[in-house]
């Protein structure tokens, strides 16, 4: 007998993973012949807030040395459910419970998951199998083009590439007010480098006015910030992009405003009666005073960010209102929105947004700002519900991101697989399918600096600023990048490149993450590198939507396989983390399976070989549909 139980595989549960609502789920044990429980043992499910469910398991079959005792269980209600298995031997109770992720262990453990899902969830087509490329748009190209009615200021740096201002003034504050000028024109004069990269949606940091480079103080949700452009540039761009047969997705930061904008007014920048300005302003209920005008709620207590009350039914209306400001977008052409601090977004804003863009266009996508497990992830006390069909349609995956990161710096291959497969098992397989995948964004370090330079976490930004790796350092942070991004390309998701990384661009923490994009300077075999890696994704539906499985294989190669067994094609990933050349025996995916080709990589004697940090790509095909 293998397991009491294993909630990844089909022969104790099914379907693998979060279940419909609606849909019928079974679960089995297997208990020794020996053990002889007093009455039927049962499955024990319920919902935090709500009384547990007690359902009794049946003999369903009989093997060498154990019976198979199951049930199956259709969900009434959405949301995460948990479970255990109990039964009692002469009086006795015992219980099975999860240890290693899904393994079901007698006694002691933690609770298995299961999450229900809306039975009308769907997530959009458009993202599936395809590339992201996540632009800070200061810093990604400078068109040259002309813009007119630049606010106040403003510094505007003629040093493309030089180190972003970081130093405080004399108060403490830094007002992050340099620009390197970047422009919605520059980023549509490489929508051909773009679509060479294999790139497939561009989405872009905040482009609306604010009076920091970053953007994300908006000043005004209805217009393109004047040092980008004009709305009808950002109009154009999505035009263009779609020529390419590539979509723009917008940062929407809506758990706060900047202070110097056209709500707030702080400043008194604007001719607006902003909130701080006169309780009379419109504006004035959005935001939360405790001792007028100067004391106010701030996002995390930065008081240039005051926080706005997303319910307040004015703000709300404004933002997801018929003509607000989502509606407005995606009539210029957004293909949807990245929500920043989603778990700072209360649910009934995120129930009014999600409503808004889809009454819109189903097929417009919303992805959030989550760093843990969204699926029971907890924000001010509260249990989130952003995967269960009404809020978001993905996450940004910092959990892979981890994951991938940890692996090829060290970490087990058993502890690699579990941290995947735990996502994978929480979250819709709908949402699988479009989860923002990546290894580098504007929040964090650069993977390659991550990988190849000195840990940066307890060091100043005065270390950070002219910090580079040596070119020791470089090789191996790149080589360990291009391992870590073979991993993210092929693993479910959708890989999203922060700009830059695939020209071997540098950087520490903001601000040193978001250096300006070195045209001219570019590592052009990692750009090789990248578009091969895109190519190989485009070339097979396994990567839209195809399941995963890990293959055994030593802990410095990870090997895994995606698969559509209705379409009998299963392409087999092997990715080296280690410095040393690796040899895998190469098996097909299933017996009937035979090798089709070797997209990437070197098969010798029936083995694998991997040189260091190198991947191979194999592809098999069911034997039985090639004869038909």
């Amino acid at each position: 007998m293998s397991h009491l139980y294993d909630s990844w595989d089909l022969s104790y549960k099914t379907p693998f993973g979060a279940v419909k609502k609606g849909k019928v789920c079974f679960f089995s044990i297997r208990l020794p012949k020996e053990v002889k429980p007093d009455f039927a043992p049962c499955v024990v499910i319920y919902r935090p807030g709500f009384k547990e469910r007690f359902m009794h398991l049946h003999i369903i079959a009989e093997e060498e040395d154990c019976f198979v005792w199951g049930t199956g269980y259709i969900p009434k209600y959405t949301g995460v459910h948990y479970y255990y298995f109990a039964y009692t031997v002469c009086g006795q109770k015992f219980y099975i419970k999860k240890i290693a992720g899904h393994i079901g262990n007698l006694n002691e453990g933690e609770l298995f998951q299961l999450t229900v899902y809306a039975e009308e969830y769907k997530t959009p087509e458009f993202l599936k199998g395809g590339i992201m490329y996540q632009i800070f748009p200061d810093r990604f190209c400078r068109s040259g083009k002309v813009h007119e009615n630049i606010p106040e200021g403003r510094v505007l740096r003629d040093d493309w590439g030089g180190t972003p201002y970081y130093r405080p003034d004399q108060n403490g504050h830094v007002w992050n007010n340099d620009y390197f000028g970047g422009d919605l024109a520059g980023i549509q004069e490489k929508l051909p480098y773009l679509a060479d990269l294999g790139v497939t949606c561009i989405y872009l940091n905040p482009v609306f006015e604010s009076h920091e480079n970053h953007r994300y103080n908006t000043a005004n949700y209805m217009k393109i910030d004047p040092l980008l452009g004009t709305n009808e540039d950002f109009k154009t761009l999505c035009e263009e992009a779609r020529k390419y047969g590539m979509s723009v997705i917008l940062d929407g930061v809506f758990s706060h405003t900047g202070a110097d904008s056209i709500y707030f007014n702080k400043f008194g920048r604007y001719d607006t009666v902003g909130a701080y300005q006169s309780k009379d302003s419109p504006y004035f209920s959005w935001y939360t005073f405790w001792n007028y005008p100067n004391e106010y709620e701030a996002w995390w207590g930065i008081d240039t960010l005051p926080n706005v009350q997303e319910n307040n039914p004015e703000y709300t209306k404004y933002i997801c209102g018929p003509e607000g400001v989502l509606e407005y977008w995606l009539s210029m052409g957004a293909a949807g929105f990245r929500l920043d601090v989603a778990d700072e977004l209360p649910d009934d804003f995120l129930y009014n947004l999600n409503t808004c863009v889809k009454k819109y266009d189903s097929d417009k996508i919303i992805i959030g700002e989550v760093w843990e497990d969204a699926s029971n992830k907890e924000a001010y006390g509260i249990k989130r519900s952003y995967l269960l069909g009404r809020q978001l349609d993905s996450v940004m995956n910092y959990p892979f991101r981890e994951a991938i990161i940890n692996y090829i710096k060290g970490m087990s291959s058993r502890d690699f697989q579990t941290s995947i497969m735990t996502i994978l098992e929480n979250y819709p397989k709908a949402t699988v399918d479009v989860l923002m995948n990546f290894v580098s964004t504007h929040d964090i370090e650069r993977a390659i600096n991550r990988f190849g330079g000195e840990n940066c976490d307890d060091k100043s930004k005065d270390w950070m600023a002219e910090r580079y790796l040596n070119e020791w350092e470089y090789r191996r942070g790149k080589a360990m990048l291009e391992a870590a991004s073979a991993l993210m390309f092929f693993l479910p998701g959708v890989p999203s490149i922060y700009y830059g990384d695939e020209a071997g661009l540098q950087g520490y923490k903001d601000p040193f993450n978001r250096r300006c994009y070195p045209w001219g300077h570019e590592d052009t075999d990692l750009i090789a590198y990248f578009k091969e890696l895109g190519r190989i994704r485009k070339a097979y539906k396994v990567f839209k939507n195809g399941r995963l499985k890990f293959i055994p294989a030593q802990d410095d190669v990870m090997a895994f396989t995606r698969y559509q067994e209705s379409a009998g094609v299963a392409v087999q990933i092997y990715v080296n983390r280690s410095q040393h050349e690796q040899y895998v025996e190469f098996k097909p995916y299933a017996e009937n399976y035979i090798l089709d080709k070797i997209e990437h990589g070197i098969l010798e004697d029936n083995n694998i070989k991997l040189p260091p940090f190198e991947y191979a790509v194999v592809v098999c095909r069911d034997s039985e549909k090639i004869k038909k």
